[in-house]
């Protein structure tokens, strides 16, 4: 906690700064890459993520069908059935009963958006978990943005981008807001950007 509050905005933002300047580069190439594959095969990418993340997902999902033709998905764009998966199957099996009955296989991505990504032993963001599970049984590539670099996304992922940890406090707004800076540093990126923005 910031002891002086009008420092907080320094404080804020320059943590942002440190963490752009951090940020693993070699992996956003890698990002680029893995993408490519998977349009190259006529995969799909499936946005899985909660909270703050699920609305991520949401803005992700327009961004590469629109701006790089690239076929993507969120079960969080289609409440009724998701709520349904929630109700009938329960929070844990809403994204993999949702990933099977779209037939993920081997020529998918899944990309998680998650500020912790997961974690089994205290029983946090198990529906992400399970979808991880799942996309390691079918051998699709799973990609992921998070801000812990000791969740289960982290530590079973191919290739999941750790946000830099600058402070403790700012955990999640750094990790939210950098999920938005990655996936449109991606979406601009010219070997998978194939169409114009509008401005």
């Amino acid at each position: 906690m910031i002891s002086n509050k009008k420092n907080f905005t320094n404080y804020y933002f320059d943590s942002f700064i440190s963490a752009a300047n951090k940020i693993n580069k070699k992996k956003l190439g890698l990002f680029v890459e893995d993408l490519l594959t998977v349009k190259k095969n006529h995969g799909r990418v499936f946005f899985l993520g909660v909270g703050g993340s699920a609305g991520n997902c949401s803005h992700a999902v327009n961004d590469f069908r629109k701006l790089c033709n690239i076929e993507s998905y969120s079960p969080v764009d289609n409440v009724s059935e998701l709520t349904a998966r929630i109700n009938d199957e329960g929070w844990e099996n809403s994204f993999k009963d949702w990933l099977i009955a779209s037939n993920l296989n081997k020529k998918d991505a899944l990309f998680i958006l998650s500020v912790g990504g997961g974690n089994k032993k205290k029983n946090i963001s198990t529906n992400l978990i399970k979808a991880i599970d799942l996309g390691i049984k079918k051998k699709s590539r799973i990609l992921g943005i998070v801000g812990k670099e000791d969740g289960y996304l982290a530590k079973k992922g191919d290739n999941v981008i750790a946000v830099p940890l600058i402070s403790k406090k700012l955990l999640t707004p750094l990790s939210e807001s950098f999920q938005s800076v990655i996936w449109h540093y991606l979406v601009s990126h010219p070997k998978l950007q194939v169409n114009s923005t509008k401005w």
